[in-house]
Parts: C-alpha cells; sequence; structure tokens
C-alpha cells in the first residue's frame, strides 16, 4: 500500500509514523509518502487522519506502478530528460569496454559528430569466465572522467559488486546496475541513497515482476531517478546471444511508469543484427537505446562481435531519426 500524508504532518511526524507502521517514507512529488507490504490491504485506522490520499496495490511493484502514478516519470541523464511527456530516444554510445585512452577518445569524437551527448564504457567487467578481461578499474573511470570534461558528454558505466558501487557513483553520471548485478541488494540500496540516475538491465532469466522489484529497492529508498534497461532474456534459442523481450517492453509500458532504454547490442550478440533490431526498437517509441560502438570490433577485449564500427553506428543513428520521427520521437 503506499499512503500519501496531508501536508499538515511535519517530518518528524511521517519519520514516527513509518516506524509505527514498518514502512518506508519518502518524498515524492513534493509529498510525504509511506510504503508498505503490498499485502496491507486496508487503510490502518491509526492512519485515516493523517493520509491524503492512499493506493491498494496487487502486488510489490508499487512506486513503479501506473497504479500509482499514470504517467511516465520523467528521469534526467545529464542534460536530457527522457519519460514524462518529452518524446525523447536517447541513444547511449560507446564500446563495451574501457579500453585505452585512444579507444574512448574516439568513440567520443563519434558522438560528438552525432550531436550525441552519452557515452557508456565499462570499467568493471562482470564477465562469465575468469580469465576474460576483467576492464581497467579505477583507470577506466578516469578516463570516462577525461572524456567528460574534454567533450562534455554524459558518462554511463555499469557497477560490477558493491565493492566498487561508491567510485561508480563518484566518477559517472548514471550508474548502470548490469544484468548480473541487479540482484545485488548492496548495489541497489547504495544507489537508493544517491539522486544520481540510476539504469537497471533486466537479467537474462528475470520476470518482470523481478526486474521491475529491483527498481522498487532503489525508489524505495529514495532515489525515483530510474530507468529500466532490457537487454534481451534466455530462451531455447541459440542462434542468437538472447531474445529482445519486445513483448515484455509492451508490458512495461503498459504497467510501468518508469522509462525504458532498449540495449539490442547485448540481445542479438552480433553485429550484424543489431540495426535491424534498433529499428524495431525504435518503433515501439521507447524512451532510449545503448548500442555498443567500437574502432575496431575484430580487436575488442570484450563482446567483440556484437559491437558496431563507427562508420555503420553513424549509418544507423541517421537511419533512425525519421523513424523515430514518425512514431513520434526524437533521436538525442
Amino acid at each position: 500500500m503506499i499512503i500519501a500524508l496531508k501536508a499538515t504532518i511535519s517530518h518528524t511526524e511521517a519519520l514516527a509514523l513509518a516506524k509505527q507502521h514498518e514502512s518506508f517514507l519518502i518524498t515524492d512529488d513534493g509529498k510525504q509518502v509511506l510504503i508498505t507490504s503490498s499485502s496491507v490491504k486496508e487503510l490502518p485506522s491509526s492512519l485515516k487522519e493523517d493520509a491524503e490520499n492512499f493506493w491498494v496495490m496487487t502486488n510489490d511493484i508499487q512506486l513503479a506502478s501506473r497504479k500509482y502514478r499514470p504517467q511516465t516519470r520523467e528521469v534526467a541523464i545529464g542534460n536530457i530528460l527522457i519519460g514524462g511527456n518529452t518524446k525523447n530516444t536517447i541513444v547511449v554510445g560507446g564500446p563495451c569496454s574501457v579500453e585505452s585512452e585512444e579507444q574512448i577518445r574516439s568513440a567520443s569524437i563519434v558522438l560528438k559528430e552525432l550531436s550525441l551527448s552519452t557515452l557508456r564504457g565499462g570499467c568493471y567487467k562482470p564477465r562469465t569466465s575468469p580469465y576474460s578481461f576483467q576492464g581497467l578499474g579505477i583507470e577506466g573511470l578516469r578516463l570516462l572522467r577525461k572524456m567528460k570534461e574534454e567533450f562534455g558528454h554524459t558518462i554511463i558505466t555499469e557497477a560490477r559488486d558493491a565493492t566498487q558501487i561508491h567510485e561508480i557513483i563518484e566518477y559517472t553520471d548514471v550508474i548502470q546496475v548490469g544484468a548480473k548485478a541487479m540482484y545485488d541488494q548492496g548495489i541497489l540500496r547504495a544507489c537508493s541513497k544517491t539522486n544520481k540516475t540510476v539504469l537497471i538491465k533486466r537479467g537474462f532469466g528475470t520476470t518482470l515482476q523481478e526486474f521491475v522489484q529491483a527498481a522498487e529497492f532503489v525508489m524505495s529508498g529514495g532515489n525515483l531517478n530510474v530507468v529500466l534497461c532490457e537487454r534481451g532474456i534466455r530462451t531455447f534459442e541459440t542462434g542468437t546471444r538472447f531474445t529482445l523481450d519486445l513483448c515484455g517492453v509492451a508490458w512495461l509500458k503498459e504497467h510501468c511508469n518508469l522509462p525504458i532504454i532498449l540495449d539490442p547490442s547485448h540481445a542479438m550478440g552480433y553485429a550484424y543484427g543489431v540495426p535491424s533490431l534498433t529499428k524495431a526498437c525504435v518503433a515501439m517509441g521507447v524512451d532510449g537505446l545503448l548500442i555498443e560502438t567500437h574502432p575496431n570490433p575484430s580487436v575488442a577485449l570484450s563482446d567483440a562481435s556484437q559491437q558496431l564500427n563507427f562508420e555503420v553506428f553513424k549509418t544507423l543513428i541517421n537511419e533512425l531519426k525519421p523513424l523515430a520521427n514518425c512514431v513520434g520521437y526524437t533521436i538525442v
């Protein structure tokens, strides 16, 4: 249950009510809000004098539910707003991993040429094999910050686990919670205590309910700046790396009030299919895209097969603009 308290309730009183009812207390649109378990189906009698409004929820998708907040939440990624009434489709570009200053600068230049403002690159890589490239760590974060200072880019990078989450928060503008880290409550709790935007990727074996409930961990701690990223789920198919769940995206758009970004690169796993899959994403009217691009994918230290070279990436961005316009969106 979500309970919006009357404006006459002081913050001290609200804290006491939250403790009394074993609930979370956050501020949403300037209102103090209590969130209890969805198993609570009736407004407690002791809150009837204090409640301005309340919502009985069917499950623990609560703050992210359109039943509570019908309109999509507006979230900032750097200087760009997505969600709300913006009709922006933000393109997040860059390599899978930060490998060197020359490599990440070349990607930054391409984004600048295309008037794209958001750069991504992994510094702590949650690899399936211990023998694979694990990322440059803090050195990679420093290179990303250097690109931000030089080109003005908004920086997104992934937290591998809770041990370096505070470094990620310090160095980047948007914290990416990866598919393998989505259940890491240390990361989610830390993200809930910052006001920075958090991009949560769906785990490849995760239901939509579990996916959005990961966002609820962040939101219930007070950070409502959350974006969901669909990046493909594991099915019986072996011809592609994963299966991009566009049906799931349609469900999220219907039931969830958070902006949605799609990652066709990780879903497809092979560069040849990324442009067509990206166009299908844009046709759905989504809030963003995450597309991996590398100066020379054949020598990339991670996910080489799925990264677009710069020429293909440039062509794709130019092809996406009129398609986005057809569904009322603008590529930014």
